[in-house]
């Protein structure tokens, strides 16, 4: 690991970009420097998911809802957030590089590791957006999508721009992956659903 300075402003003015302007961010986006960098910015995320997750769950906005159990919750979540943000940036790095692969990309670890880091912008946001599940779950399923097709998007102009894949290749991975991110949807729902209307004909039956 490299002694490079960290720099927050930058952190902040990267994920604005990576987020604003994916195309030219990832063009230009530098693939070399040490480990340091995107270790620190898999961690601000995964501070800022968790913080997020800990207000949602005080103020009775998560699945979960308030009082101590919430709390509670709120409390592990933002603690596994960071553990889980370290893990997943090697985790992601290394699918990065499978995929890169597959696509006739950059196989180099760091450059896919750095990449990895900058598609992890999502991982606070999703956070954020996890308040809609305390409103309505099927809204916050519908939101929770909507952020994982995004995430998609980042990720064709991260392998194309960034890791040089080949165009023809990588829009077939992000086809497969949105057919799977909708598969997951409407799955997940049937699921949900069948859960509530056990749940229901529980309770009638401990009435009757």
């Amino acid at each position: 690991m490299s002694n490079e300075s960290i720099d927050f402003k930058k952190i902040l003015k990267d994920s604005r970009e990576t987020l604003l302007n994916p195309k030219a961010y990832f063009q230009s986006m530098p693939l070399t420097g040490g480990l340091t960098e995107p270790l620190i910015k898999a961690a601000v995320y995964g501070v800022l998911a968790g913080l997020f997750a800990l207000l949602w769950s005080v103020l009775g906005m998560s699945a979960v809802g308030a009082g101590l159990l919430g709390g509670a919750v709120g409390i592990m979540s933002l603690i596994w957030s960071v553990i889980a943000a370290i893990i997943g940036l090697f985790i992601g790095g290394v699918i990065m590089l499978v995929i890169s692969a597959i696509c006739g990309g950059n196989t180099d670890f760091e450059a896919n590791l750095r990449v990895s880091a900058s598609l992890m912008v999502i991982y606070p946001i999703n956070a954020f957006l996890a308040l809609f599940y305390g409103i309505n779950f099927t809204l916050g399923g519908v939101i929770a999508l909507a952020v994982s097709l995004f995430g998609i998007y980042l990720l064709y102009h991260a392998i194309i721009q960034a890791l040089k894949g080949k165009e023809s290749s990588v829009k077939i991975v992000a086809i497969v992956l949105l057919v799977l991110a909708l598969v997951g949807f409407f799955g997940g729902r049937r699921a949900s659903n069948s859960i509530r209307d056990f749940s229901e004909m529980y309770e009638e039956e401990l009435v009757d």
